[in-house]
């Protein structure tokens, strides 16, 4: 079973959510507030969709100087799967967990609707339980969700496969390259525009987004796997 931190901070209107889909999927799901130092021996972190701190200054911006963003950056660097949905990917963004920013959408109003996406990186730990090229319907809601990058930025994204990913059908906000979301180059940390916490049962309309929180589970159940069959084979992972 993952241990799953849900970062909470003032204006996290998500939270509750994202914990309920985590435990859903198997997970030891808890919260940390944002004034937390350490993210509580967690395998994963996630932090959820709303407006931190009111989305002052900018989306994120004052987020980012959290004193847990400290626990969830080290986190991140030692390895350690991390996901940002909505509000959160803005504040990996504004953390340089993540490259490129999340900027006003293109339409300059508040989007709130299910969008279709295509899933173009099955190799995080988020990831995992879909096919490459699979469509999915996922809800999105906000209003700062154009994700822009420099043409390096996006010719590296797009070389290196680190597109997580790409609204099929209309790109509702004006995203580069039409991305909704991405990875960092380890593939552990990954950020996305749309709530996969606000379809994973068929009560909310469909379960496209449940396979995110199950591909955690799933990554565990793996690695326990390799792990039992290292001590059967006299021999320890390292």
């Amino acid at each position: 079973m993952q241990r799953v931190a849900v970062v909470v901070f003032p204006g996290s209107n998500c939270d509750a959510d994202t914990l309920d889909a985590a435990r859903a999927a198997g997970s030891d799901a808890y919260f940390v507030w944002h004034r937390d130092t350490d993210l509580k021996q967690a395998d994963a972190a996630i932090l959820p969709g709303g407006f931190s701190y009111g989305d002052y200054l900018r989306s994120g911006a004052i987020a980012r100087f959290s004193p847990v963003l400290r626990a969830v950056t080290a986190h991140a660097r030692a390895g350690g799967a991390v996901l940002g949905i909505c509000n959160g990917f803005q504040i990996l963004c504004e953390a340089g967990l993540l490259p490129g920013a999340l900027m006003r959408n293109a339409g300059l109003k508040f989007l709130s609707r299910p969008v279709r996406v295509r899933m173009e990186a099955t190799d995080t730990p988020f990831t995992g339980q879909y096919e490459r090229g699979e469509e999915l319907t996922l809800p999105i809601a906000h209003g700062d969700g154009r994700y822009v990058a420099d043409a390096e930025t996006a010719a590296m994204l797009e070389a290196n496969g680190q597109v997580v990913l790409r609204y099929v059908t209309e790109n509702p906000n004006g995203s580069t390259h039409d991305i909704a979301g991405v990875c960092n180059v380890g593939r552990n940390v990954v950020g996305i525009m749309p709530h996969p916490e606000r379809r994973n049962a068929q009560v909310l309309g469909g379960q496209d987004g449940a396979r995110i929180f199950l591909s955690l589970e799933a990554r565990n159940a793996t690695q326990h796997a390799g792990d039992m069959r290292a001590v059967d084979g006299r021999h320890l992972r390292v």
